[in-house]
């Protein structure tokens, strides 16, 4: 089954770079050395000039290069034409009941990303895209009914990050003692797209949210969810070495062909044996497994026994997850009491199985709910264009 059609038919739209100045937010230190020598800063000054700089963008969020007091007037007033500090510009935010905090935000091309905040008494999780859209069509899931359009660069995956650093108020200011409480305290890539097909982009990103004169944020607080891209989870503990979940969903190949069809490519024995090897190379602590509860799918007694015995060896946890529905879903979510039999059962073998509460469920940013508004709207804007006479 090696070439089973696991994605949709379509054509990525390819990455136009804008014209005009470069975009300084996502280029590696490295990026940012050869950017700023290809423009006239002395090769033995650059890594001096990127170390300042990068710490004016990332440490205290600064967007403009006046404002960037250890660098002379001069050298400010020549990075200010030619290059530029940008983020994805948010074009609406909804706030839940529960405090859920859920922004649309557009990036180049005009296309728009759902990015969500998820408050709770000890952290702040950032549920963050790293596509617009999904390549892949799991069946349980609203975003994956949106056709993939492109791959976000880096510079818009770590932008969504300092988007709701700016949202919350939470960039330290210069000279002031250092809070240790942090409001946005985690980053998951659960957004919409699967990570795993935008590696370089996701890494890079990555890589600047844990920089230590930056966002400064642990590789221990960041977790990147994958439906099970089997030949780059080797290189996420390589390269990237972050915390990692699985969209794992069912107990038997024929299931979770149907829920996750990549599984037509990389079946469960080939994923697991891929997962076995990940906290070692990563000194990752233990692999959480995602479980969304689909009622008389992948729910029963013995799901939950050939689920622990699937995952034997396997440092992890089980996150259980209520089906969040969506509109013309395909599914219902198991009952209460069957989701904590299930849990008992995983719980009594030795394994965490949390049950999460589903988050943000009235302004639909609860997982697997996000999808670009831009395609809900589409059709109301096309009759206001009508209305008016457009």
């Amino acid at each position: 089954m090696a070439n089973a059609p696991i994605t949709q038919d379509v054509m990525t739209i390819p990455r136009k770079l804008p014209e005009g100045p470069m975009n300084l937010v996502g280029l590696t230190r490295d990026a940012m050395r050869d950017a700023l020598i290809a423009h006239g800063t002395p090769e033995k000054q650059a890594k001096m000039r990127v170390g300042q700089i990068w710490q004016w963008i990332y440490q205290w969020g600064v967007r403009d290069f006046a404002l960037m007091t250890n660098l002379s007037k001069t050298y400010r007033a020549e990075l200010a034409e030619t290059f530029v500090i940008e983020i994805p510009e948010v074009v609406s935010k909804q706030v839940s009941t529960d405090g859920t905090r859920k922004w649309l935000v557009r990036i180049a091309g005009g296309h728009e990303v759902e990015v969500v905040y998820i408050p709770e008494d000890s952290r702040g999780t950032l549920c963050i895209s790293s596509q617009v859209g999904c390549t892949l069509t799991c069946s349980f899931c609203h975003t994956g009914t949106q056709k993939l359009v492109r791959n976000l660069t880096a510079g818009e995956i770590v932008g969504q990050v300092m988007m709701a650093r700016d949202d919350l108020e939470e960039w330290p200011i210069p000279g002031d003692r250092n809070v240790e409480t942090r409001l946005l305290s985690n980053i998951v890539l659960m957004g919409m797209g699967e990570p795993l097909y935008n590696f370089e982009n996701v890494r890079d990103a990555m890589k600047i949210a844990m920089d230590a004169e930056g966002i400064q944020l642990s590789r221990r607080r960041i977790t990147l969810s994958t439906s099970g891209v089997v030949p780059e989870i080797a290189r996420t503990a390589e390269e990237i070495g972050c915390q990692l979940a699985v969209s794992f969903h069912a107990t038997t190949d024929e299931v979770r062909d149907t829920l996750v069809p990549i599984n037509k490519r990389w079946n469960i024995e080939t994923l697991l044996d891929a997962l076995r090897a990940y906290p070692k190379v990563s000194n990752s602590e233990r692999i959480t497994f995602e479980y969304v509860m689909l009622h008389g799918v992948n729910d029963s007694d013995e799901d939950a026994h050939r689920l622990v015995k699937l995952i034997e060896g396997i440092p992890a946890k089980i996150n259980l997850i209520p089906f969040n529905e969506w509109p013309g879903a395909p599914y219902t979510r198991s009952s209460n009491n069957r989701i904590r039999a299930f849990s008992e059962i995983v719980y009594q073998a030795g394994y965490a199985s949390p049950v999460r509460k589903p988050r943000g469920e009235d302004i639909m940013a609860a997982c697997g709910q996000l999808k670009s508004a831009t395609e809900r709207a589409r059709k109301s804007r096309k009759q206001i264009e009508a209305d008016a006479g457009l």
